[in-house]
């Protein structure tokens, strides 16, 4: 059974709220308790946005980020209004190299000046000064002779936790010094997640006890009901989902799966509780490309992206 703590509150950093709370604030505002993931390929750039960008830059990495900013820029100002968070994946900037990167930051900090929340997804982890360094460099701030300056001011990251607790606590201790948080990877969507995940050690699957440590680093960062360190539970293993629902009661779940991957809004509904919270769902390629599908193939890429997330809201609140 998952510990609870539900008193025990972390310390309250300089906004005098922690990051769960506006979180849920944010779905309670929108009703839509959704996240838009902005993982884009150069297959789902518009050939007007690319071409624009090689005829400035050449074929080059500069030319895919540039481009990839633009676009994103695009679908945030179609959908902030409608959605409390954003979940760009670091790894499609990444392949781009320091120009990606920029592309990245740039991103989270246009999203952020929108209002949104601003969901990491980089599945960070490793141990002692290491860990800490990423997690200074995702949530956190590091200092320079005496100068704070923060690297890509994330509000939320995702955090792998295979390392244990020498690899997660330094993440933790960063949620509670800046009003941060984090998604620590559960049961993930994909299909060969069961080949470790769903192991049996001693009879219990190896994701029931992942989860049981993370209600234990849930305890060090308590904000109300929820804690600040949530869990990555993915919406195609409905019947595992229900488990851990059961078992972490105050873990607020990042949900992939849906959709594209074949996650529907039923199978999803064990992510919440009772009450309708609990849980955020992600979209991608759904959304940032759903100019691509028969049904909003009549729109531009950015007001496609608008009805999809529309359609993606009234379908999980018709199973809430």
């Amino acid at each position: 059974m998952c510990y609870t703590f539900i008193n025990t509150l972390c310390p309250k950093g300089p906004l005098g709220e922690n990051m769960i709370a506006k979180l849920i604030e944010k779905i309670k505002q929108t009703n839509a308790p959704i996240c838009v993931g902005l993982d884009p390929l150069i297959s789902h750039i518009p050939d007007y946005i690319l071409d624009e960008k090689i005829k400035k830059y050449g074929k080059s990495t500069k030319a895919v980020a540039e481009a990839f900013y633009d676009f994103n820029m695009a679908i945030i100002d179609k959908t902030y209004d409608l959605i409390p968070a954003v979940k760009p994946q670091i790894a499609m900037y990444e392949e781009f190299g320091i120009d990606g990167m920029i592309a990245y930051k740039n991103t989270v900090e246009y999203a952020k000046s929108k209002g949104l929340i601003v969901i990491g997804d980089a599945k960070r982890g490793d141990i002692g000064s290491t860990s800490l360094a990423y997690a200074k460099a995702h949530i956190g701030v590091s200092e320079i002779l005496g100068e704070k300056v923060s690297g890509f001011d994330t509000d939320f990251v995702t955090v792998n936790p295979y390392l244990g607790t020498d690899g997660v606590k330094p993440f933790i201790d960063v949620c509670n010094s800046e009003d941060k948080g984090i998604f620590v990877l559960v049961k993930t969507s994909n299909p060969s997640s069961g080949e470790f995940q769903d192991r049996l050690i001693d009879g219990t699957p190896l994701y029931e006890l992942v989860a049981n440590k993370t209600c234990e680093w849930g305890a060090m960062s308590m904000d109300g009901e929820y804690s600040n360190v949530g869990a990555v539970v993915g919406a195609t293993y409905p019947k595992m989902s229900a488990i851990l629902r059961e078992k972490m009661p105050h873990t607020f779940f990042l949900v992939p799966g849906y959709g594209a991957q074949g996650g529907t809004a039923e199978d999803l509904k064990p992510c919440f509780n009772k009450d309708g919270l609990g849980a955020i769902v992600n979209s991608s390629r759904g959304i940032i490309a759903a100019y691509k599908q028969e049904k909003y193939s009549s729109l531009d890429f950015a007001d496609a992206s608008r009805a999809a997330v529309k359609d993606m809201i009234a379908d999980i609140n018709r199973v809430l």
